[in-house]
């Protein structure tokens, strides 16, 4: 906390002076019994005197000048103490004002460094401390400007709207750059002004903590898009370890995780050599994070041992309900980079890493599940349908073999159906084929490989295909997440599969529009079919029925639904937030 200006020194100590009681039982207890011996004493004298003339004037002399003298210096000698002590009261008046006002300033100030600790973001320090430096000076106005362009006004007990030329401006710098001005009814004094001084300080330290504060969130969010964005898990942990990079500004970082065996072992590091290898065994420094389980900082030969070039260096450990997930690294070349971390920011981030690696590990097996699942789907149905077809073939064309010289005309009907049979297996071979085709969405991003898919089904399937992107392509509004751009994409994959399959159409249409909410339109002019009757089926191409693509869509916050009669086409309609 800066120095706040001393209170001021009490008054100069002044000779205590005698009680005025003291002085008055003085009077009354010596003067009675001196004046009677001074009387005593001058009437002797006087006696000697010769003639009435002389005691007369002796008399004359004594009692009209000697004791009315002797009266004054009495009374004015007791009024003496009276003045002093009335000028001490004064001076503990003055001092006890001067002490109390310092007392109110500083527990203003006490509120106001209590305010500024409080204030929930930038904007709300400036108005605190601008209302706060009103308070603790006095202050009719207050103007409050920090780098940036953002600033904070208060106004006092004043009719005034804003300062006039009639007041006395005060303008004081704030540390680290900026300005505070104040505006008084009467010349402010140097108390003041260290007083409006030790306010610019403690303004800069609100200032600065509101910043860090903010700097804060914004990691924690480029933290908390990572895990909601990316599924790869070295892309994962590079953003992620990226992020408490920067806030940290230092140069490198590594992530550890266990592998199935419970090992520990590098799964992504980067450093002023670039990106490293995975696999190698952890080092010392992160097994020794691991068994402590807590934030750890390392020594000089312990980083080196982490990053070559690294003399400090800070461990992380990843931890979930079921034990350690992995260990998070980070080192810098300057001794003790990390004397004055803020540990408990990076051990949630390091937390938040912990769910993203876990998700990103769920997604992965969920993702090899699913792959089997279609794999065995594709064996059920190359058995189920084109195998079959073609051993039907196989047993026509047997027949054909021993009828082309018993009865030539049936063998050449036979042959005709075989080949028949034979070509629509071969396009449905290559309906699977087109189907299962690797699509790099990455790569080419949702809108192209939409794009590239629509045409290219056309032209297999001999069919019209139109495509709509509602001006999507310059407007740049289309904002999905990987996930949610993957979905979009299985949905017009599985849609424009079921037409080739299911709708002997002519022609089919896709839109893809935007707005606070994607909508997907694939349309065509088939044969139709009854929804109801066949809800719960599973279709050939993307391996989702009607009811497992409603539930995917409506998982991520969206709506779809089927619209077909027999006879009257299909429309299939999907709608997804953007994020």
């Amino acid at each position: 906390m800066t120095d706040l200006p001393a209170p001021p020194p009490p008054a100069q100590a002044l000779p205590a002076p005698a009680q005025l009681s003291d002085r008055v039982r003085l009077v009354r207890n010596t003067l009675p019994p001196l004046i009677l011996l001074v009387v005593v004493v001058v009437e002797v004298l006087i006696a000697q005197l010769r003639g009435p003339r002389a005691e007369l004037w002796a008399h004359l002399l004594f009692y009209g000048l000697v004791g009315p003298a002797v009266t004054f210096f009495s009374v004015e000698w007791i009024a003496e103490g009276t003045r002093a002590r009335e000028r001490a009261e004064r001076e503990l008046r003055l001092l006890y004002g001067e002490l109390s006002a310092s007392h109110g300033r500083l527990r203003a100030v006490q509120e106001l460094m209590r305010d500024l600790a409080e204030a929930p973001d930038l904007g709300a320090v400036l108005e605190v401390a601008a209302r706060g430096a009103v308070r603790v000076t006095g202050a009719t106005h207050a103007t409050l400007t920090v780098p940036g362009g953002l600033s904070g006004t208060a106004r006092g007990d004043t009719l005034l709207a804003t300062p006039s030329a009639d007041l006395h401006p005060l303008k004081v710098p704030v540390p680290g750059g900026g300005a505070l001005a104040l505006h008084f009814e009467t010349p402010p004094g140097p108390d003041t002004e260290a007083l409006a001084l030790a306010l610019a300080a403690e303004v800069a330290n609100g200032v600065e903590a509101a910043r860090q504060r903010t700097l804060d969130l914004m990691t924690l969010h480029s933290v908390d898009q990572s895990i909601r964005a990316e599924r790869n898990m070295r892309r994962l942990l590079s953003r992620i370890t990226r992020n408490m990079a920067a806030r940290l500004n230092v140069s490198a970082r590594a992530a550890y995780l266990t592998d199935q065996d419970g090992v520990l072992r590098l799964e992504y590091a980067e450093d002023e050599r670039g990106e490293a290898v995975g696999g190698s065994p952890a080092p010392a420094f992160a097994l020794r994070v691991a068994e402590a389980g807590k934030p750890l900082i390392a020594q000089e030969d312990e980083a080196r041992g982490v990053f070559p070039e690294a003399r400090s260096a800070l461990g992380l450990p990843m931890l979930n309900e079921d034990g350690l997930l992995g260990v998070l690294m980070l080192g810098d070349p300057r001794e003790g980079a990390f004397a004055e971390t803020r540990v408990p920011l990076l051990a949630l981030m390091a937390g938040q890493a912990t769910l993203a690696v876990r998700n990103a590990r769920a997604y992965l097996y969920s993702e090899e599940l699913a792959i089997s699942d279609e794999r065995a789907r594709i064996a059920r149905e190359i058995h189920d349908g084109v195998a079959q077809s073609l051993a039907f073939a196989a047993l026509k064309l047997d027949v054909v073999s021993r009828q082309l010289r018993s009865d030539p005309d049936r063998a050449e009907t036979e042959v005709r159906a075989a080949g028949s049979l034979l070509r629509e297996q071969i396009r449905e071979v290559r309906r699977s084929i087109f189907a299962l085709r690797p699509i790099d969405l990455e790569r080419y991003g949702l809108l192209e490989t939409v794009r590239r898919y629509v045409l290219d089904f056309g032209e297999q399937n001999n069919l019209r295909a139109t495509l709509d992107f509602g001006g999507l392509e310059d407007s740049g509004e289309l904002h999905l997440a990987p996930g949610d751009e993957a979905m979009v994409f299985r949905l017009v994959q599985e849609s424009l599969n079921n037409v080739a399959k299911h709708a002997r159409a002519r022609e089919v249409s896709v839109s893809l529009l935007g707005g606070p909410r994607v909508r997907l339109r694939v349309q065509d002019d088939g044969v139709g079919f009854d929804p109801e009757s066949v809800t719960g089926r599973v279709s050939s191409a993307g391996g989702l029925g009607l009811i497992q693509m409603r539930e995917r869509i409506e998982a991520r916050g969206g709506r779809y639904r089927v619209q077909s009669a027999p006879g009257q086409g299909t429309l299939v309609e999907a709608e997804v937030p953007q994020t």
